[in-house]
């Protein structure tokens, strides 16, 4: 049931940010009254789901959810109709109309998704505010994953500033670091002395390939919130509430000394003590090979940290406009990754898109998803990759500076090629879900 509700509420969102984008083609064509002779959501092969003919355009539902198009008159698209363009030309095509307006045309669908995204971030942020946690109130500082203790950083440190600005934000550090080029944090120890610590250039590529993505979180005290069916701590008698006050013959405080001891003998048998309502239990556990056992950390404390955010509706645009900037700007840079092994192998299809949604329904979470996509749409619409509205702006920028057409066979041959490729994409992007779904990867 919870697939069948994260599945819903993917298609759902890429109906409605589909159906949009492509009307960002079809009105600026209409207005250069450019014929458009389908617009469908999903693709259509052999058969559709419905249809209804109204003048010049038939409008449909595909049965193949994998997107949807318009199909405008004299334009070379993925229906690869090569008998019209051998035609003479029509003053009702795309071909026949100047180079400026053919531009509006293809560049209409990514404008009109960059647009949806600032306006659903806005409608998110003023029906539902934003919350942060302050550097001033996490209590018990910041917890460093060991993996980055190498630079100074020690657990417990607070962070004063980034690239000697304050954050508003504590937890932002980490995708300024992964995403936005910091390098130099502030931070106070615990004994108070302060020290501006400088990474290594290629901290973020560090990050990434060792998948520590929170170098830096909040710190709080070792108490479990739920204990996972079937895992190790459940077999070792761990109860919900139990406080965790020593691990491995070591005193624990907070739930980062608890972990760190936990993986520090992973496919080993260790002593774990915990306070249990005033009196202390002496419990011992298998630490499996990933170096869990299978308890979830109390979220009590983070709910004492954060402040809400509201947003009066004319405050919420120039944040929601903000929010989007950033969100296109982070989701570009990290498109680096994808050129290294681990980032290949990290790609992710629609599977991946459906685990953004939350397994029930969440109408913040699907519209700040919904948000997220459009954005991601209007990026990758950009690529300039022929089939993909980019290649044609691509083409039709070399004709406005060189004034000359491109031949209509390297069009053809482009579209043809730009089409395989992104197959080609996805069926490796969707083949990769199914390969962690098998193997649990």
């Amino acid at each position: 049931m919870e697939i069948l509700i994260q599945a819903g509420q993917l298609i759902l969102s890429l109906s409605i940010l589909i159906v949009l984008h492509e009307f960002g083609h079809y009105l600026p064509a209409r207005a250069f009254n450019t014929r458009v002779e389908k617009f469908y959501l999903f693709f259509d092969y052999k058969f559709s789901l419905f249809k209804k003919k109204i003048k010049d355009t038939e409008w449909g539902i595909g049965w193949i959810p994998l997107g949807g198009y318009v199909k405008i008159s004299g334009m070379i698209d993925e229906s690869m109709d090569t008998e019209q363009m051998a035609q003479e030309p029509k003053e009702y095509e795309f071909r026949s109309k100047p180079a400026w307006q053919r531009l509006i045309i293809m560049i209409g669908g990514i404008v009109v998704n960059l647009i949806l995204g600032m306006i659903i971030y806005a409608m998110v942020l003023f029906v539902w505010g934003s919350e942060h946690i302050a550097p001033e109130d996490v209590k018990y500082g910041m917890a460093v994953a060991p993996e980055f203790e190498h630079y100074g950083f020690e657990d417990g440190d607070r962070i004063l500033s980034v690239e000697g600005e304050p954050l508003e934000d504590v937890t932002d550090v980490n995708k300024m670091i992964l995403l936005r080029g910091a390098r130099k944090i502030e931070v106070e120890h615990l004994n108070g002395e302060v020290e501006t610590i400088t990474m290594k250039e290629d901290a973020d590529y560090e990050m990434f390939e060792s998948g520590v993505f929170e170098v830096f979180s909040p710190r709080t005290i070792a108490l479990i919130d739920s204990v996972v069916t079937d895992r190790p701590a459940m077999d070792a008698g761990f109860l919900d509430g139990d406080k965790v006050v020593a691990a491995a013959g070591k005193t624990v405080t907070y739930w980062d000394e608890f972990v760190d001891q936990v993986f520090a003998n992973k496919g080993k048998e260790i002593d774990v003590t915990v306070d249990r309502n005033g009196e202390t239990k002496e419990l011992l556990v298998e630490v499996d090979s990933n170096g869990t056992i299978g308890v979830v950390r109390s979220t009590d404390e983070f709910v004492g940290m954060i402040t809400q955010d509201e947003y009066s509706f004319f405050g919420s645009i120039p944040a929601g406009i903000n929010r989007a900037y950033w969100t296109l700007h982070d989701y570009a840079v990290q498109m680096k990754f994808i050129f290294t092994k681990k980032g290949a192998s990290s790609m992710g299809g629609f599977g991946a898109f459906g685990k953004m949604f939350k397994p029930e329904w969440h109408w913040q979470s699907f519209w700040a998803n919904t948000a997220l996509i459009s954005i991601i749409l209007a990026f990758m619409n950009f690529l300039p990759i022929p089939a993909l509205d980019g290649g044609h702006i691509m083409f039709l920028l070399y004709e406005m500076i060189s004034g000359r057409q491109p031949n209509q066979k390297v069009l053809e041959y482009a579209q043809i090629a730009g089409f395989i490729f992104i197959l080609a994409l996805v069926l490796y992007a969707n083949g990769n879900d199914i390969y962690k779904a098998i193997t649990g990867g």
